[in-house]
Order: structure tokens, then C-alpha cells, then sequence
């Protein structure tokens, strides 16, 4: 397998097979340095970082770097890490040796701070193969035929344990149905509202816009609401004749990053009451809050009128593609209906590996330790911009895996094409900005600080800094 990776800035094509991965790390390594891709006295990730970053072993890369050491392509010194040595420049070609004119290589940036993804390189490989393991072993003949479009029942009566205990939600077994993530759950969601005669699904001021075109995509109008600092403002429902649903992200606005005010959430709670209206809870980064108790699930609130959506995408990783939803109990059998046969979208030992993860511990051990490390990068980005860029005021950072940085008018295009010089792709505010939002004035950067791996960490911050500077 190759692994396009491009943690020096550079893309090292490292064939990671067998017993080639020292090998192919020290070519990889070589050839950028010979073609200029790592210039002399770039300081390289530690030992421990680019293997956890790479997926090997400390010592497969702690013995590249000796022996690259030895032949003087890198330096090492106590205290300053290793660096790329100092070198003359590149030989030109004998004339006999034959000239291929190079093509241009298209570069993409050195670092990402986009908002969206966890820290893909501290995916708990170890813990997720001894449970996937064990999952395997106790698996009954049965979980390897044609499975329950409603998931199985390992993972549904382990998740309606730990969402009531984690999340204050109300579940039960029979009122959870796995599907393949967010989008997959909120697709199902537009079939059912669709049979239903619902013509508008509300949605908050920002927010994604694949998820209001795939609403759209179902027939669905997807009127805004306005936005303040108490949140989304549910008071506007009552005047959305049309809207028979509302898309909210209550426990951590994205992106701006605000709870729903308690007033509101019971607006929002009495108006689906009244009307006979659905609410649609994108939980997305609940379990990561920071400075104060986390703010419980609406679905607590009202389970009959509220449809709670979470996944494994933020605490886990995305590729698991592994979500649920809590229904109310009318609903159970409409979304079964609109799932039909695709119960082969959720892998059943995928589903018997999460539930074996959270029933052992691992899960809230992990939550745990990655809630710790997300805290430290954020409390580092705030220093440093304090620091580097005083004038920037951070906001949305009691929860989550992102932050907001507010920018004066008509600042928000340069700050992102700065950005990109320095070699760094980042999201401006206005990217998630819906067309009939009223707070056109507002403009940031939506800066996702749990993104990078350690070992790109340090340069990414130094990459954003430099862009507001």
C-alpha cells in the first residue's frame, strides 16, 4: 500500500509493505532531500511522532534515521532533534547521461486546519484489534448471514446504555437504528419526512451545505433561522408555516460553536409539541466539552419528539463509517421501511467491534485521553494568538474540535489566501454560511485544531499564525 503523506510539506510516496517499511522510509526520505523537496536544516518529526503518524513501529524509524544519520543525509544533535544535513548543490548530468525534462508537480498544502476530522493518527489500532478480536470469536453463526436493517443487537443495547449514561438520552434497544454515518442517517430522515408531507425541514444560519443539499436533494426546502449569541433562534419556528422539521446542532452550534440557551431549547421543544413538528439532533462532538459539564442531549427532553443522530466519526475516526439514531417510538418502523435492504451498509463486524470497544472500557478511556489532548492543542492555539495576533478574537472553545477565529469586515479572502501561501488549507466562516442568512456581517476562520497529527501539530499553528501576522 502507498502512503501519500506529506507531513514535511512534501509528498514521500512511502511504500509501507512487509518488511520494506525501513527501506522505504529512508528512500522516500533520501529522494526528498536530493530533489529539494526537504531543504537542508528542515527539523524532522521526533521518532515517536512519524511512527504514530505512519502506523509502525518507533524503532523501524528511530533506525532510519541512524542509519541516514551515518550516511549524511540527516544530523542529529541532543536537545535539537534530527534536521535534514547541509548539502552542496545537485550535480547537473554528464552530457552523455540522458535529460528528461521534469513536469510541474502540483503541491497541495504542507497542513490542514480544516474543521471536520479528529486526529486520524491516534485511531486506537491496538485496543480496536484486541476488541475487533474478540468480537470475532464470540460472534454467533448468525452475525455473518443477512443481518437486522435495524443493526445489531450487541451494538443497540450497549449504545442505549452508554448514550442514557454519556448523553443524558432516552433509549432503548428497539429504538436505535444503525446506519452508515450522519449522512446516511439524515438520508433516511428526508425519505421519512418526504412520506410524511413535510415540505420544509428548518435549518440554522450555518451550518454544512451538504447537509441542506441533501435535504434539498429529498424535495425538502431548507428555510433559515435566524442566529444570536444564545444560539439559533427556535422562536422563529413558529412562523416557518411550511417547516414540519428542524436540523439543529444543539449542545455545540457548528461552527460557531455556541449551546442552544435552555429557553430555547424548550422553544424549539414546545413547538414540535405543538405543531406535531420533528427535530433532528446532530450530536456530533458532544462528548468533547472542556470547561464546565457537558451540556446534555435535547432528546432528554421530549424522546417522542426529538430524533437524536450521533456517530463514531469525531470520537473515532470517520472511515468507520459506524452512526445511530435514537427514534421516537412512531418512527421505528418508518425508518426501517425507508432503510429496506440496506442493512449491508453497516458491516455487522464492524457494528460487534464498537460494541465490544464500549462495553470494555476502551471507548471512554479513549474519549477520555483524546479529550485531554484536544484541550492542550486548544489552550495552545489561544496562547499562541494571543501571543502572534492579539487582534483576533477566539470564540467556541468550551466544546468541540474546532474554534472560530472573528475577523474584521472584508478580512475574511485575504486571511484565507494568506493562509494558503504559508501553506496551510483552513475554511473561511462564510463557507458555511446558508444564502438567506441574515448575519452576513460576520466573518472568520473556522479553524479545526484537532485535525493534524502531533508531528504536524507545531507547524501548523506556527503556518496560521504567520497568516494573521
Amino acid at each position: 500500500m502507498t502512503d501519500s503523506w506529506a507531513t514535511f510539506g512534501a509528498d514521500l510516496h512511502l511504500e509501507l509493505r512487509g518488511t520494506r517499511l525501513r527501506s522505504g522510509l529512508m528512500d522516500a526520505l533520501r529522494e526528498a532531500v536530493r530533489t529539494g523537496r526537504l531543504m537542508p536544516g528542515t527539523r524532522l518529526p521526533s521518532s515517536r511522532s512519524l511512527a504514530a503518524d505512519l502506523g509502525v513501529a518507533r524503532n523501524t524509524v528511530a533506525d532510519a534515521y541512524a542509519e541516514l544519520v551515518a550516511e549524511g543525509w540527516l544530523v542529529a544533535q541532543q536537545g535539537s532533534g534530527t534536521r535534514v544535513a547541509q548539502r552542496s548543490a545537485p550535480r547537473k548530468p554528464p552530457s552523455g547521461e540522458a535529460r528528461v525534462r521534469a513536469r510541474p508537480v502540483r503541491r497541495g498544502p504542507a497542513y490542514s486546519l480544516k474543521p471536520g476530522s479528529p486526529d486520524l493518527a491516534s485511531f486506537p489500532r491496538a485496543e480496536w484489534l484486541k476488541a475487533a478480536r474478540r468480537a470475532l470469536t464470540a460472534a454467533p453463526h448468525e452475525a455473518f448471514g443477512y443481518g437486522d436493517p435495524r443493526g445489531r443487537i450487541e451494538l443497540r443495547t450497549v449504545l442505549a446504555d452508554y448514550l442514557a449514561r454519556a448523553r443524558g438520552v432516552y433509549a432503548a434497544p428497539e429504538r436505535v437504528v444503525v446506519c452508515n454515518g450522519f449522512v446516511h442517517g439524515l438520508m433516511l430522515m428526508g425519505r421519512i419526512l418526504g412520506r410524511r408531507r413535510v415540505r420544509e425541514v428548518a435549518v440554522e444560519s450555518y451550518g454544512l451545505d451538504v447537509h441542506r443539499n441533501l435535504l434539498t436533494g429529498a424535495g425538502l426546502g431548507t428555510p433559515a433561522l435566524p442566529f444570536d449569541d444564545a444560539g439559533t433562534c427556535t422562536e422563529g419556528l413558529g412562523g416557518m408555516r411550511g417547516a414540519g422539521a428542524v436540523l439543529m446542532t444543539p449542545a455545540h452550534q457548528f461552527p460557531l460553536g455556541v449551546p442552544l440557551h435552555p429557553d430555547r431549547r424548550a422553544a424549539a421543544v414546545d413547538w414540535a409539541r405543538r405543531t406535531g413538528g420533528v427535530i433532528l439532533e446532530d450530536d456530533y462532538d458532544g462528548e468533547f466539552r472542556y470547561d464546565r459539564q457537558p451540556v446534555g442531549a435535547l432528546q432528554g427532553l421530549d424522546p417522542e419528539r426529538v430524533v437524536y443522530m450521533g456517530t463514531a466519526s469525531k470520537s473515532l475516526a470517520p472511515g468507520l463509517r459506524l452512526g445511530w439514531m435514537v427514534l421516537p417510538e412512531s418512527m421505528v418502523g418508518e425508518a426501517l421501511e425507508a432503510k429496506g435492504h440496506e442493512e449491508w451498509a453497516c458491516g455487522a463486524l464492524d457494528q460487534l467491534t464498537l460494541a465490544e470497544f464500549i462495553a470494555s472500557g476502551a471507548y471512554d478511556r479513549h474519549v477520555r485521553g483524546m479529550r485531554l489532548r484536544y484541550r492542550r492543542r486548544r489552550d495552545q492555539l489561544v496562547a499562541a494568538l494571543a501571543e502572534r495576533a492579539p487582534a483576533v478574537r477566539v470564540s467556541g472553545i468550551a466544546a468541540g474540535l474546532h474554534a472560530v477565529l472573528e475577523l474584521p469586515p472584508g478580512t475574511e479572502r485575504q486571511a484565507v489566501r494568506s493562509a494558503a501561501w504559508h501553506g496551510l488549507a483552513l475554511n473561511g466562516l462564510s463557507n458555511f454560511r446558508h444564502a438567506d442568512a441574515r448575519a452576513a456581517d460576520r466573518e472568520g476562520l473556522v479553524v479545526g485544531y484537532a485535525t493534524p497529527p502531533d508531528s504536524a501539530w507545531a507547524g501548523a499553528l506556527e503556518a496560521l499564525c504567520k497568516s494573521l501576522e
